[in-house]
């Protein structure tokens, strides 16, 4: 996801986020759930602070859109299906990935408040880099912790930006440590889903050419 020109100032925790649910945590929290933002843009909390973005680029979309068409067609008739635009929710923290993988029917992974999806029912996220050192930052490292730390299975970076292009995947979460343990990084060409309901799933060149 894309970050604004002009970011909302973030409010960052004093106390590392692995420790329990702090007063700062519920503050964020509720500030989150009390925002208006106009359409196009979204608010997701990151390691203690809130972020604002708008919606990606043209470039970001295409891939996004080719991601998710072959992600249905591989997921048939499993019970799972990818999904967007929908709040993943873990101890007082809300992502919004570009695409993520879950039950078909997502009210069967219901957040306590509503107000999303349970990361504890989530198989599989996908983001796709945008440029920028903030935006790289959130994709290749935050976001990174946080998953890891949800305990999701799977984390696939599509990124337009390490070197001529690669895709990052992502296995077996610590999330004591906010780290994936396995990963394997592909040069553009395929990359292939290692596990879960995505499994075989191949990340080729029909997806990220240009």
């Amino acid at each position: 996801m894309t970050a604004l020109a002009e970011e909302v100032a973030p409010v960052v925790a004093d106390k590392p986020v692995t420790e329990p649910v702090s007063d700062l945590d519920e503050v964020l929290w509720q500030a989150w759930k009390a925002m208006d933002l106009p359409e196009g843009y979204r608010a997701e909390i990151i390691e203690g602070s809130i972020e604002v973005s708008p919606t990606g680029r043209r470039r970001h979309g295409v891939l996004i859109n080719r991601l998710r068409r072959e992600l249905d067609a591989h997921l048939a008739r499993s019970g799972y299906a990818p999904h967007q635009d929908v709040n993943i929710i873990h101890r007082y923290k809300s992502w919004i990935p570009d695409l993520f993988v879950a039950p078909l029917d997502l009210d069967e992974i219901p957040d306590e408040e509503g107000l999303g999806v349970d990361a504890a029912g989530v198989k599989m996220v996908i983001e796709v880099t945008s440029p920028g050192h903030r935006n790289l930052q959130r994709d290749r490292v935050r976001k990174r912790r946080e998953y890891a730390r949800a305990g999701i299975p799977v984390y696939v970076i599509v990124d337009d930006f390490d070197d001529d292009g690669a895709v990052l995947v992502m296995t077996s979460p610590d999330p004591k440590k906010a780290k994936y343990t396995d990963e394997h990084r592909v040069p553009y060409g395929t990359a292939v889903i290692p596990e879960g309901p995505a499994k075989g799933f191949a990340i080729g060149k029909t997806v990220v050419a240009s």
